[in-house]
């Protein structure tokens, strides 16, 4: 953890670029809040599917035909917002969110493309799609230009190109974007994930980038994310990396988790509001 707070401090003061995203508007939505804003440690989602033995070893190599189950019912819907405006909306009852095997989505993909795989259980996988049955992804940190069918791991997958509601580069520059990166890897990287990085090839914008933004007292990122038909929680955060890594340790651990999550901690909000004697030092954290 220490080191990868040091490597965000060195991103952030070598930054020459200006904030890219300036959503304008105010944020209507009602509803009980958290207020978090955790500078995370990576998420190491390449253990999500590394099937390794207890020695290490790798097993037998994971293809298209061996598909990973993926529970579509137990997947977190979610929205962010920006000061008011939302930049990212997923709900996966849209026909958009259907999940193809990689030999099937190979005839759907187009060049520059976002490519999610998905499993119950483990960390979403995105890969930018830069033609010729190839995508370029981040993977063990050192980012990679692999077959989708071998970056797929035997997980499902589905392009994603309308979830983040910023406009898209060219075809032809997110490309570039990707495959210049190719063979980066542990401090020259500027992303904790596979979703910042392909994020950041499609849209271009420093947010999805290690010190991207400097965390300061103000929390402009809101996560919604709905626990009911008729309720939904609030989340927020300082900067969109942050948002991110919490938005997908959400997918990790699945819907029910994290719905019962939220529901632990509004019953402990509320015992400490009915008992504020109880415990002073608690109480007064709450305020």
């Amino acid at each position: 953890m220490g080191n990868q707070v040091d490597k965000i401090k060195q991103s952030q003061q070598s930054y020459a670029e200006v904030p890219t995203v300036d959503p304008n508007g105010l944020d209507t939505e009602e509803g009980p809040r958290i207020g978090v804003s955790y500078i995370f440690s990576t998420d190491d989602e390449e253990q999500e599917g590394e099937n390794r033995n207890v020695d290490g070893a790798d097993k037998e190599h994971h293809t298209g035909t061996e598909h990973k189950h993926c529970d579509k019912s137990n997947e977190v819907d979610c929205a962010v917002y920006h000061r008011g405006e939302c930049i990212y909306e997923k709900s996966v009852k849209t026909a958009g969110m259907e999940t193809y095997s990689p030999e099937i989505l190979l005839n759907k993909c187009r060049a520059g493309d976002l490519v999610e795989f998905v499993t119950t259980g483990q960390y979403p996988h995105w890969a930018v799609y830069v033609g010729d049955f190839q995508v370029v992804h981040l993977h063990r940190a050192e980012i990679k230009n692999s077959f989708l069918t071998d970056a797929s791991q035997g997980r499902r997958c589905r392009i994603v190109n309308e979830l983040y509601k910023f406009k898209a580069l060219s075809a032809e520059m997110v490309v570039q974007n990707a495959m210049e990166q190719v063979g980066a890897k542990d401090r020259e990287l500027s992303w904790r994930n596979s979703e910042c990085f392909a994020a950041w090839c499609r849209f271009g914008k420093r947010e999805f980038k290690m010190g991207g933004e400097i965390r300061i007292g103000k929390q402009p990122y809101r996560l919604k994310i709905p626990m009911s038909d008729k309720q939904s929680h609030m989340l927020e955060f300082q900067c969109l990396e942050d948002l991110i890594m919490e938005k997908r340790r959400h997918d990790q651990v699945g819907r029910t988790s994290v719905v019962q999550e939220l529901a632990n901690h509004l019953n402990s909000v509320g015992e400490i509001k009915r008992n504020p004697l109880s415990d002073p030092i608690t109480a007064q954290t709450a305020q």
